[in-house]
């Protein structure tokens, strides 16, 4: 079982190595890391590599114009509801106290970036040099990878009052997108199976935390 204080490092250090994942997965827009920049990125502040908020993947969409998208990654493992025996009121199931607390985490560094990242947004590098890149920071995709489908799946099949209120919670939400692992392996997989075979291929386990079962 890995241990719960590692698992997001853990995972950040796996997308590091696999950025393609995030860039090809979470959007129909295709998504990239800055140019010559870790995925972890402080947000806010004077400029991008200034003190602020630090976001663990802040990517741009790819295009003629380049705009700037907040990536949060939790865990695999975190509870999509509140773990109880009885639900909050007949057929309707609470978000768990994790989950929200995690969109709200993304929507305030989403917001405080809007207020320090106006408009045009001119990378830094570590020491201050310009990277020529120029992206822009009108209303910012953002996207919360957490959780795990599997969390409603009992050996009988699905809950589905469960999987209702997840559902519910997650589709009246309209920043963040929240995706769940699974899907983003079943994304990445479709991916590999259906694009350049050559060239790109689905890591294995290795560098995932080690309960990383989907």
């Amino acid at each position: 079982m890995a241990d719960p204080e590692t698992a997001e490092p853990s995972w950040q250090k796996f997308f590091e190595e696999n950025t393609w994942i995030i860039g090809y997965g979470l959007s129909y827009q295709f998504l990239s890391a800055l140019d010559g920049k870790k995925l972890e990125q402080a947000a806010s502040g004077f400029d991008i590599s200034g003190p602020g908020k630090r976001v663990d993947a802040l990517m741009k969409t790819r295009g003629r114009i380049n705009s700037l998208c907040f990536v949060e990654i939790k865990k695999h493992t975190t509870d999509l509801l509140v773990q109880s025996r009885f639900p909050y009121r007949p057929g309707a199931w609470a978000p768990s106290a994790e989950l929200v607390g995690a969109v709200s985490q993304v929507q305030t560094t989403v917001h405080e970036a809007f207020g320090t990242l106006r408009g045009k947004v001119h990378p830094a590098d570590g020491v201050g040099d310009p990277t020529g890149e120029n992206l822009y920071n009108f209303e910012p995709r953002s996207c919360l990878i957490v959780g795990n489908l599997k969390e409603f799946v009992r050996e009988e099949g699905v809950n589905q009052e469960k999987f209702r209120s997840f559902e519910l919670y997650r589709r009246n939400t309209w920043r963040p997108e929240i995706i769940t692992f699974d899907e983003l392996l079943e994304r990445a997989r479709f991916i590999v199976e259906h694009g350049d075979v050559e060239t790109r291929e689905l890591p294995d386990e290795q560098g995932m935390p080690d309960d990383a079962q989907f």
